[in-house]
């Protein structure tokens, strides 16, 4: 708005249209959004970073497309009571799947809020958490390159990298690895390809990490049931453990303590996918106005837009 009025010369055309146009009104404007109305049998809950790097705790209607709450801060006692406050027990006693990443806050706020629910963990939460814990175990050995480097340092001794065959020195082989453990080896160019074999020659643990993932996206891709997936998902954990690699033994250990609610994906194959996308739309949203200068006017914008 303060664009167009710049280009048409006309002064605070963004206030005028807050103040006047748009409906909007400061003494009664909302500090949190609620809708009741919007709220169904299948739920999604997640968190955003949505203004000025606060915290929002966003759920949403997965049938409808539709916000049912935005809610300031992510501590679970205060949003359970906002919920159980806006949301009338009827209503949250008819919810049947709630998805949600693996934070145990939003757990407990299911648990409080919506007792006859099945509780699913996104498989893409969990794909991601191992795929951190392998850049980790890439990270930790770049690390050990640096530190050897400052040590060399310090004692004023030489310290060579020598090149691999593609021109690479260690610590950029490394470096330059990151996004070629995010794909599968099918989706490699030639020069990550190329960079994938030194990789692993060089950091077998690497090799061995990067195989851990793959078989757990595998393994999600399947078509199965719930018990056929309780058994591989229990031997990609001790997979893992028989590894010997840190990081991953980390990843299993996490898989373990979440099992029962990662395990409900394979009900109905149910992901938070769409609280993802609504996250991004209002985060896009948020672009399109060029940012926030007050925020109880954008809350009112995205009621108007997002209700």
């Amino acid at each position: 708005m303060e664009r167009i009025g710049r280009l048409y010369r006309v002064p605070r055309l963004g206030e005028h249209y807050r103040d006047r146009l748009s409906g909007y009104d400061e003494t009664t404007a909302p500090e949190e959004l609620f809708f009741p109305e919007n709220l169904g049998e299948k739920m999604a809950i997640d968190e955003t970073s949505l203004i000025k790097g606060e915290l929002y705790s966003l759920l949403t209607n997965k049938s409808t497309g539709k916000l049912v709450a935005l809610m300031r801060g992510t501590k679970a006692a205060e949003i359970s009571d906002k919920l159980m406050k806006h949301l009338s027990v009827e209503k949250r006693m008819k919810v049947e799947e709630v998805t949600l990443d693996m934070d145990d806050g939003f757990d407990w706020v299911v648990r409080q809020c919506f007792p006859n629910a099945e509780f699913i963990v996104d498989r893409f939460h969990v794909q991601k958490l191992v795929t951190e814990c392998m850049q980790a175990l890439r990270i930790t050995e770049r690390q050990k390159i640096l530190t050897q480097r400052r040590e060399a340092k310090k004692t004023k001794q030489s310290f060579r990298e020598t090149a691999y065959e593609n021109g690479d020195t260690p610590r950029q082989l490394l470096a330059r690895s990151r996004y070629l453990l995010f794909k599968q080896s099918s989706s490699w160019t030639e020069s990550q390809k190329a960079r994938a074999i030194i990789l692993f020659r060089e950091y077998p643990d690497m090799l061995r990490a990067y195989a851990l993932s793959q078989q757990l996206k595998k393994l999600y891709d399947k078509q199965m049931t719930r018990d056929v997936a309780a058994t591989l998902l229990r031997q990609w954990c001790e997979d893992c453990e028989a590894s010997n690699i840190p990081e991953m033994q980390d990843a299993a250990a996490s898989v373990l303590r979440h099992e029962g609610r990662i395990l409900n994906f394979w009900n109905n194959r149910a992901t938070n996918a769409f609280a993802e996308s609504f996250n991004a739309k209002i985060k896009g949203f948020r672009g399109m106005l060029r940012g926030i200068k007050d925020t109880k006017f954008f809350l009112f914008r995205c009621q108007v837009y997002f209700s």
